[in-house]
């Protein structure tokens, strides 16, 4: 197409009639009904009725929109917690048939993964919903990220004690997958891009555990020496504020 005969003026005029300002927020195009595109996000969102779980989570939480939000986090969609149990399953039985703590080395990557993918434009069906909801996005955030990790952590425990690896190693894995968790998040946020997160989770917890092993010269260093825990708490506050702040910027803005 060739710009002759377009009257640009006249359709980037506030008052030619041909642009809308729906809300304040922004121009948009007379052949774009943003009301309607709104109306089928809602729909495609509402369409399901609640289920046992969803209105538990309406009563706990005390929002309906918020426990839509929750029930519809990717990472706690069925299939992702399937393959959540699966991988820990096939790392409790590899734990058991050559003793190394498979499960306590998979368990942060894997919930660093499942909460880069807790929350963010592109994989979450309620995001564009979720912008024009009453509850915060921090808020959504904060829900779905303490959900995803409970959750990883409650599969974790029960693969590592099924594995029959020692106490030490069953709980010391859940300080560092704080820290990996943390940093995933931050870099989700940050980035707007859940690959980036789930990217720099794993790519962290794999630097960790091999430095670990050059400096200890056991794989297992990472999870079992005490004096990293409050190294792994400091770092995941300072991802936590990384990943509070990213999330202060007000709708409708970018």
């Amino acid at each position: 197409m060739t710009d002759e005969g377009v009257n640009w003026e006249a359709i980037f005029s506030r008052d030619g009639a041909n642009w809308t300002e729906p809300d304040g927020l922004g121009l948009s195009p007379p052949d774009v009904d943003l009301s309607r595109v709104w109306t089928d996000v809602a729909a495609e969102v509402w369409r399901r009725r609640p289920g046992p779980a969803e209105r538990l989570a309406a009563r706990l939480l005390r929002s309906p929109g918020l426990a839509r939000a929750l029930v519809t986090t990717p990472s706690l969609l069925l299939g992702w917690v399937i393959a959540t149990v699966v991988v820990l399953a096939a790392g409790a039985a590899v734990t058991r048939s050559t003793g190394t703590p498979w499960v306590a080395l998979f368990a942060p990557a894997v919930a660093g993964a499942g909460i880069a993918y807790a929350y963010g434009p592109g994989i979450d069906p309620t995001w564009e919903l979720s912008q024009s909801m009453a509850v915060s996005d921090r808020m959504v955030l904060l829900v779905r990220a303490l959900a995803v990790f409970g959750l990883n952590a409650a599969a974790g425990l029960a693969a590592s004690a099924a594995s029959g690896a020692a106490a030490a190693v069953t709980f010391g894995w859940l300080v560092p997958m704080t820290a990996v968790c943390a940093l995933a998040l931050a870099a989700a946020t940050v980035s707007r891009s859940a690959n980036v997160g789930v990217a720099a989770g794993m790519s962290g917890w794999a630097i960790t555990v091999l430095a670990g092993q050059a400096a200890a010269g056991r794989l297992t260093a990472a999870i079992t020496d005490s004096s990293l825990f409050l190294p792994y708490l400091a770092f995941a506050a300072c991802c936590g504020a990384v990943a509070w702040y990213a999330t202060r910027i007000p709708r409708g803005t970018s």
